[in-house]
């Protein structure tokens, strides 16, 4: 009797499948960039609409960081699955091309153009520094170690010369705008979409001026050795005193994922952040993410996509990078 009341007790729990291994949404984590920054409006703009839109298949935490070069580091190693990254930073990486960094970062993968990112130089409006050749001698915020930023000063100013001759101070946005603002330092680096929230901040609070870096000179001397930079304009009228045209250089920034994510995985959420209503979401977050596009998707991308990527973009009709 026993024996049957206990069998009767388990029949239940016999007669229920058992879960699939693996159902369930993915806990993943999103490595954006420094507090301020355009990257983390990205990548938690994307994190928050996959985890609102799509909870039976994502759970995604968004993780700050130093920027570009810290967010390969971290995909490479599988500490990140996603992340946003400049795509001169990791078109280097992969080739183990990096400054002072031999190693090859081979699992990282292309999603996504998300924007272009155009250099800021910003002095204070009544600064004796008038063109880049001024900053000799001169301290100047470039963003945190191991950022996009920092490393494209590095480039740029090593390139014409002129990094042995500058003070560099590591901090970010936030920090190098209390830094300017405070008289701490002369100048602040910026790469990032515009209009960035912490020079349009710099700017309500104390007239600034914005330094042309892109001239025939530079160009010339920038392109030789990084051909993944193109020359582009900060329109007049971007930030509060800004009267004229900025010329400047931009790298692309663009969403990676690491090799071992599910192709199925980052097919669905390109899939989602990609329909009409999820970039419209996106530009709501930032206005740089009007740059997104099914047409642009792949503007800038000069590595492999993930294979989840590489079949998004062809079943949209664009010819992606081949993945390897």
């Amino acid at each position: 009797m026993r024996r049957i009341l206990l069998i009767l007790l388990l029949l239940p729990a016999l007669l229920c499948p058992i879960p699939a291994r693996g159902e369930g949404p993915a806990r993943l984590a999103f490595s954006g960039g420094p507090d301020g920054g355009t990257f983390n409006y990205f990548a938690n703009g994307i994190a928050t609409r996959l985890n609102r839109k799509m909870p039976d298949e994502f759970r995604v935490e968004l993780k700050t960081s130093a920027g570009s070069v810290e967010n390969i580091r971290r995909v490479d190693a599988g500490e990140a699955d996603f992340a946003i990254v400049y795509s001169g930073d990791v078109w280097l990486a992969r080739r183990g091309a990096l400054a002072d960094d031999p190693k090859e970062y081979r699992n990282v993968l292309a999603l996504a153009f998300l924007y272009g990112a155009p250099a800021h130089l910003v002095v204070p409006a009544d600064s004796a520094i008038q063109k880049v050749d001024d900053l000799a001698g001169h301290r100047v915020a470039i963003g945190p170690s191991g950022s996009g930023a920092a490393t494209a000063a590095g480039r740029y100013f090593s390139a014409l010369g002129l990094a042995r001759d500058i003070r560099f101070e590591m901090i970010g946005y936030n920090l190098a705008a209390q830094a300017l603002l405070a008289g701490k330092v002369d100048a602040m680096w910026v790469v990032a979409g515009y209009p960035n929230a912490s020079v349009t901040q710099l700017a309500a609070k104390t007239p600034v001026r914005l330094l042309d870096l892109w001239t025939e000179n530079t160009r010339r001397k920038i392109e030789q050795n990084y051909p993944f930079y193109s020359g582009t304009t900060i329109p007049a009228g971007t930030y509060i005193g800004q009267d004229r045209d900025i010329a400047t250089f931009q790298d692309a920034a663009i969403w990676v994922a690491s090799n071992r994510l599910p192709a199925n995985r980052v097919e669905k959420a390109l899939t989602e952040i990609y329909t009409p209503e999820g970039l419209a979401y996106m530009a709501k977050v930032k206005k740089t993410a009007r740059q997104m596009s099914i047409a642009g998707g792949l503007d800038g991308v000069v590595i492999p996509l993930h294979p989840g990527a590489d079949a998004f973009w062809r079943s949209k009709g664009l010819t992606p990078i081949p993945a390897r």
